[in-house]
Order: C-alpha cells, then sequence, then structure tokens
C-alpha cells in the first residue's frame, strides 16, 4: 500500500501502541474514477489499485490475555520448563505481551536481532539493539533512546549473563538462517520472541531448537501451526479443525492449560512405565531365585504355585500399581529420561540382593531347624504325635512325592517369595512428585490389603484343602513366627534402602559427575557453558554483525562466518 501523505508523527505513534502491546491496523482510501466499472475493478492489479492513497487513520485493537495464560506461564517457569512465543503479529507488540504475561521478567533485557539481507555488493548485517525496557521508566521520557548507553553498563557489569532474551521478525530469522548459521544455535538458545514468523519459519525453528536437543512442545490453534505442530516432539492443537489433523493431542479447552497438564500426565505416564519395568524384572529374578534353590535338592515349585504366583499376584498387581493419577502440579526435578540411568540400575540391584539373601536365609534355616527331616504325609511336623510313634522303616516305605514338590523348603520359599512380590510393589509404585500417593490407588491398595491377608491366613491358619491345592506343607507354629519376622525385615530393609537411593542416589551421581567433570550430553547445556565464558556475548548494543564472504574455494566451516563491528 502506497500512500502519498502520512503524518510526520506516524512512525513514533505506531511504535508507541505497539509497545504497549496493542495490534494497529492502518487504514487509507482512494477515490476511483467513474469510468472505471466494477468488471474492470477485479482485474486492475492490486499495486495499481493501492498506489497514491490518503491515509485515514489507524484501528487500534487489544487482544487482551487470557485469563489462564500467566498462571500457566509461571508454572512453567517455576519448573524450569523454558517458553518461547511464536506469532505473526508486529515484533513490539509480541514483545509487550511477553513481558505482560511474564514470559520475560521485568528485570530482564531483551536484545532485537534486525538482519538485512546482502544489498548492492554489502554483505548481509545483524544489527543489535536492546528493546526499551519498561520497568526502568515511571513515565513517558521525551528522550528514550538515550537509556541504550547506561543500559550498556548495566548490562555488563551488574546484572548476570543469564539475564536477556533475543528477539527477532520472521524476515530476520531468515536471513539468520541463509547467511549466519553458526550464530543461528546461539540465538535460539536464548531466542524468547519470534514475531512475523511465517508457517514453515515456524517448523525451521522449531528443528533449531531441536538441533541442540531440545525437546520441543509445540501449541497452536491454526492452519499455519499444522507444520510446526507435526515436526515438535509433542502438538497440541487448540482447535478442532485443520491443526488437529497434524497434532497428536487436541485440546477441548481454548487455551493453554492444557499444557502443563499434559506434562504432568505424560511424566506420570514415564514414571509408571519405570516402576511396571522394575517391577516385572524382580518378579523374574525373585521367582528365578526361588527355583533356583529348590533345584538344588531337586525339587521345584509346583504347577498351581505358579499358577498362583502368575495369575493372583502378578497380573493384578502390575494392572492396578499403573493406576496412579499424575501429581497435581508441576515440579522442576527431570524424571529419568531412560532405563540405563544410575539410580534405577542401583534401585533394581539392591533390591535383587535384598531378596536373594532373605530367600537364602530361609532356604537355609529351615534345614538347621530340630524338626526338620525329608517329608512325607506321615512325617509332617505339625502332626509330630503320628511321626513319633512310627519308625523309620514305615517312613521309607511310604509312598513319596514323585516330583519332589511337597517339602519344608518348598513351602518356606513360597512364602517368602509370595511376600516379596508384593513387598517390591509396594516398594516401586512411586508417588510424588510424578504421581500421586499409592494410598490414593484404591484398586491397588484393595489388592495389596486383599494378598497381604490371605498370605496371613494361609500361613498362620492352614487350610487343608488350601495346602493340598497349592501344594505346600504345614509346618510348626514357632517357624511361622520366624518366617513373618524373615518378611518384615526384608520389607524393612526393601523400603529404606528404596527411601535412601530417592533421597541420595541423585545427589551422589551429582558429586561424582563433578568430580570427573562430566561433558553434558545435551548440545544445549554444553553451548551455554561455552557462552557462559564468552566475554563477547551477547552482543553489545549498537553493534553490528557482518556476514564475511568466504574465500573462494575455501568455505566456511559451519555454513557462515562473520565479524562484529560497532557503530559509529
Amino acid at each position: 500500500m502506497l500512500v502519498c501523505v502520512v503524518p510526520e508523527d506516524f512512525a513514533e505513534v505506531l511504535e508507541d501502541y505497539t509497545k504497549q502491546g496493542f495490534r494497529v491496523i492502518a487504514l487509507a482510501h482512494r477515490r476511483l474514477e467513474s469510468k472505471l466499472t466494477w468488471h474492470k475493478v477485479q482485474n486492475v492489479n492490486r499495486d495499481q489499485m493501492e498506489a497514491n492513497m490518503e491515509f485515514l487513520g489507524l484501528i487500534i485493537m487489544q487482544n487482551k490475555l487470557k485469563a489462564e495464560t500467566s498462571g500457566v506461564l509461571e508454572d512453567l517457569r517455576r519448573a524450569h520448563i523454558r517458553t518461547v512465543m511464536v506469532t505473526g503479529d508486529n515484533l513490539l507488540t509480541a514483545i509487550s505481551v511477553a513481558r505482560d504475561c511474564g514470559m520475560i521478567p521485568p528485570q530482564d533485557q531483551v536484545i532485537i536481532a534486525d538482519a538485512l539481507p546482502p544489498k548492492d555488493g554489502q554483505a548481509a548485517k545483524i544489527t543489535w539493539r536492546y528493546a526499551d525496557n519498561p520497568s526502568k521508566h515511571v513515565g513517558k521520557a521525551p528522550c528514550l533512546e538515550e537509556v541504550e548507553i547506561n543500559l550498556e553498563d548495566v548490562r555488563h557489569t551488574h546484572k548476570p549473563q543469564d539475564q536477556y532474551h533475543f528477539a527477532m521478525s520472521g524476515k530476520s530469522f531468515a536471513v539468520i538462517t541463509e547467511h549466519f548459521q553458526d550464530l543461528l544455535q546461539k540465538l535460539v538458545l536464548r531466542g524468547t520472541v519470534f514475531a512475523r514468523m511465517a508457517p514453515d519459519q515456524k517448523t525451521e525453528l522449531i528443528e533449531a531448537l531441536q538441533s541442540v536437543d531440545y525437546f520441543v512442545g509445540m501449541c497452536g490453534d491454526g492452519a499455519n501451526d499444522c507444520g510446526a505442530l507435526k515436526r515438535a516432539h509433542g502438538g497440541i492443537s487448540l482447535s478442532e479443525l485443520e491443526a488437529s489433523v497434524a497434532s497428536p493431542f487436541t485440546s477441548r479447552t481454548p487455551n493453554i492449560s492444557c499444557v502443563p497438564s499434559l506434562i504432568r500426565e505424560g511424566r506420570a505416564a514415564l514414571i509408571t512405565s519405570f516402576c511396571v519395568f522394575k517391577f516385572m524384572a524382580l518378579y523374574s529374578i525373585i521367582q528365578y531365585v526361588s527355583v533356583t534353590l529348590l533345584y538344588s535338592i531337586l525339587s521345584n515349585l509346583g504347577d498351581f504355585q505358579f499358577l498362583f504366583i502368575d495369575i493372583a499376584i502378578i497380573l493384578l498387581i502390575v494392572f492396578t500399581m499403573s493406576l496412579n493419577p499424575a501429581w497435581k502440579e508441576l515440579v522442576s526435578r527431570c524424571p529419568p529420561s531412560g532405563l540405563i540411568s544410575g539410580p534405577l540400575l542401583f534401585s533394581v540391584l539392591t533390591q535383587i540382593l535384598i531378596c536373594l539373601g532373605f530367600q537364602t536365609i530361609a532356604f537355609l534355616w529351615v534345614r538347621h531347624q530340630a524338626w526338620y527331616h525329608i517329608w512325607t504325609p506321615q512325617s509332617d511336623a505339625c502332626n509330630s504325635s503320628l511321626s513319633a510313634n512310627l519308625g523309620p522303616e514305615h517312613n521309607s516305605s511310604e509312598e513319596r512325592d514323585v516330583h519332589n514338590i511337597k517339602n519344608y523348603e518348598n513351602t518356606s520359599l513360597f512364602y517368602v517369595s509370595s511376600f516379596q512380590y508384593l513387598i517390591v510393589a509396594i516398594v516401586f509404585s512411586k508417588g510424588k512428585p510424578f504421581r500421586q500417593p499409592s494410598y490414593k490407588n484404591w484398586p491397588f491398595v484393595v489388592s495389596c490389603i486383599g494378598l497381604y491377608i490371605f498370605l496371613f491366613f494361609i500361613m498362620f491358619y492352614p487350610v487343608s484343602a488350601i495346602d493340598e491345592f497349592l501344594e505346600i506343607v504345614c509346618v510348626p507354629f514357632e517357624w511361622r513366627i520366624t518366617l513373618f519376622f524373615i518378611i518384615i525385615v526384608n520389607a524393612a530393609m526393601s523400603v529404606l534402602v528404596e527411601g535412601g537411593i530417592d533421597l541420595w542416589g541423585a545427589k551422589c551421581l551429582s558429586w561424582l559427575c563433578c568430580r570427573r567433570r562430566k561433558v553434558p550430553k545435551a548440545r544445549y547445556m554444553h553451548l551455554a557453558q561455552e557462552l557462559s565464558v564468552d566475554p563477547d556475548w551477547p552482543p553489545k548494543p549498537t553493534t553490528t554483525t557482518e556476514a564475511k564472504p568466504p574465500l573462494p574455494g575455501n568455505p566456511p566451516e559451519n555454513g557462515s562466518s562473520y565479524q562484529i563491528m560497532a557503530d559509529s
């Protein structure tokens, strides 16, 4: 649109309104010649039609923040989750909105990167300027630009280096992507506001963030967000129209309050997966230890013992222990990102050793009891009177169990191992800070209580029908009390060890990593460390960065090179 005459203060008024977060639309008109008919107007070139127009004024529109926005962004900030604004609005409007919603704290500085493409033989360049910080001014000063000199001094002497944000427009982003590829990762590391971005540029920005090992989530509500929603690790569509097709998640609530909910649910699902994995690993090891110990005496678990363990205990526990809801709020602590991690492996190994130790104790201890002997129906330890009246020749002639299932070792290990399945299930069913506590998962609580009651019942009050079905034998009451104390000590040790790993495991690993000066795995963390000791970063105000053309036949390693010059 070409306007003949505009007010002298047009740019100043426009900047003033956009800094306040308003959306501004300019109006102009042109009187058409009477000989132009409606059909001729349809065929006139737009550039010709919009030439020599008369400026009418500005339409000021206010798009207020939704009530939930500031609270949601504050929750994300407390959880140390970085937020980035990608919008099609004016750059100054976007910066103002970012400050209003708390995305940019009042005391932080905003560095605007104005990039220009090569022109008339001159190389592409970036001009750095600091956006006006409204928190530093009580009222509207007539000469705000003079503050930039003071801001430079404050920025590099009194403020910590991490209190700055980059902002740029879509045009600048395109120039930087093409001519300053080695600066792109540095800019996206601290880039907070990206305005006037085209749909394909939103996708490029997400790819740039992913190139430095960020896990990126995208929240959008329009068709121009489809590419970015699809490219992000997790996309949330606030619309049920076009964007919902490309997005893995669709929110029926038209605001960003769904973002913390999705993150909480994702973290809870991840922790649940780890809990189930650890439990299934221990289930296999516990049963393996029981079978191995029994193999040493040419025995084994009975068929119905396997059936009871697999269906009544394992299947029920695995199904119910995964029903814990997500924790009610986001926390700054991150869940484990993989199965091969120190705390997780150490937790599994310690529980394996505990279960192995207590099964071995029960197996060896029962063989040293005064009443212990090779079991037969007539020599049952609970039927001592009958056993005393029968001679050894009668016992030897008695028909015995062919598979040697019914014996004191089998019964003792069956009781101990059955309780161990429940113990590790409770120990591994983690709650806060990613899931609700296990006592709020009533199916899991009811299942555990029911199984505990049943196991204690058959252990202390033998029922012949149940004993015959499970192929267990009656043991003296004193040994049942001993087994009870073995189970209690096993449970206490498992809980204490797992609690200690939760409290001190991550801290010990961090301490060891600090002693070894381990290099961060994520590229953005490594890049942040490099920039924290770079005296020339961030760029100072009133400076210009020019792309330095490579020598013929010698292209730069990172795709581009640059030189920084101070403005005169």
